[in-house]
């Protein structure tokens, strides 16, 4: 197994360590778990009209923003580490 030494900005460990990070981890647990329960309860209970669109849309933007967040910052290490490989 090898070593790779990556550098990155100063800017992205102040936003690892932020707090708002620390929100992003939290939800990334209610993404994956409890938003494609809540969608599959929304269908199974008959729910009608705009509270089961508003539901859906806010689990999906769970599904899709929380997963979403974590590529944005994980996305300099990546390009970082495909230099490397080239």
């Amino acid at each position: 197994m090898g070593t790779v030494t990556i550098e990155i900005d100063s800017k992205w460990i102040g936003r690892v360590n932020s707090p708002l990070f620390a929100i992003v981890q939290a939800l990334s647990g209610v993404s994956i778990t409890f938003a494609p329960l809540f969608l599959y309860w929304a269908g199974s209970w008959g729910l009608t009209g705009p509270i089961r669109w508003i539901i859906i849309v806010i689990c999906f933007a769970l599904i899709v923003i929380i997963p979403g967040t974590y590529m944005w910052f994980a996305s300099p290490i990546i390009q970082q580490l495909r230099k490397g490989a080239v």
